[in-house]
């Protein structure tokens, strides 16, 4: 990926070498590249944020070059939980170099010349932060609420009671064409004029998508087509709960989606 130019200085004949990696520079091109899907004023800049006390890696967090210091860290308290008053921002280029500590909470972002793909490295400063420890991550810590098998059966509004209730009632019943049915009641309440197709039965095969499931691993960068909504793949394998086939979940990087948990 790297070529190599042979430049010849005047007057002694000899000759340098000049290393340009530019196929790195236009797979940063093309990485960098805005796809228009989401809308963004000119003074919005991307920035990935990292945390002190956090392993996940935030990506592409939308601020505004005019923000100042202080609101950036009230903004970013709402993706790691670190106080304002205990955050301590770095801002790195590219190549994790320090460009500059953001210590004056009355500057603007713009002051320190940020750039799309920079990082802003969060250090937590508060001894008695919720997030220290994998206070925030590891969920091994979290008191997990566990029910007997007996219990649950015992519960009438339990989804399998739901479920067999539903299959009963409709012997070519699925949960997704339940949520069909729903999506095209609401349509036709907000259009009478709306008229839904028919149902098609959806993929019954385990391996249906397999192949191109295999192609793609937890941490890959996508871009989801519907919408050009950017994230990260945080699943790859079977949901049997939900239907046949092979998944992929997708964490997107802005708070948005039916599942809306930390961006």
């Amino acid at each position: 990926c790297r070529f190599e130019y042979l430049l010849q200085q005047r007057g002694n004949g000899r000759g340098r070498r000049v290393t340009m990696s530019v196929a790195l520079n236009e797979l940063k091109d093309y990485v960098g590249w805005e796809s228009g899907g989401q809308a963004r004023a000119e003074s919005t800049v991307l920035l990935h944020v990292t945390h002190s006390n956090l392993q996940a890696r935030m990506f592409e967090i939308r601020l505004d070059r005019h923000m100042s210091v202080g609101t950036v860290k009230e903004k970013l308290r709402t993706h790691t939980g670190t106080g304002s008053v205990f955050a301590h921002l770095t801002l790195l280029d590219e190549n994790q170099q320090v460009v500059a500590d953001l210590c004056d909470d009355s500057l603007m972002l713009g002051y320190f010349s940020p750039l799309d793909g920079y990082t802003l490295h969060i250090t937590d400063l508060d001894p008695h932060s919720l997030s220290a420890g994998g206070g925030l991550e590891d969920v091994n810590l979290v008191k997990k609420y566990e029910i007997s098998e007996e219990d649950y059966l015992k519960r009438e509004d339990n989804f399998r009671a739901w479920k067999e209730a539903k299959k009963r009632e409709d012997p070519s019943w699925s949960f997704a064409k339940e949520i069909k049915e729903r999506q095209d009641a609401q349509r036709k309440k907000a259009d009478p004029s709306f008229v839904p197709e028919p149902w098609k039965e959806v993929e019954t095969s385990e391996e249906s998508y397999k192949e191109l499931a295999e192609r793609i691993k937890v941490g890959d960068r996508c871009e989801v087509t519907l919408g050009g909504k950017r994230g990260e793949v945080r699943y790859v394998g079977k949901i049997p709960a939900i239907a046949a086939g092979w998944w992929v979940g997708v964490q997107y990087d802005e708070p948005v989606g039916k599942a809306r948990e930390r961006g």
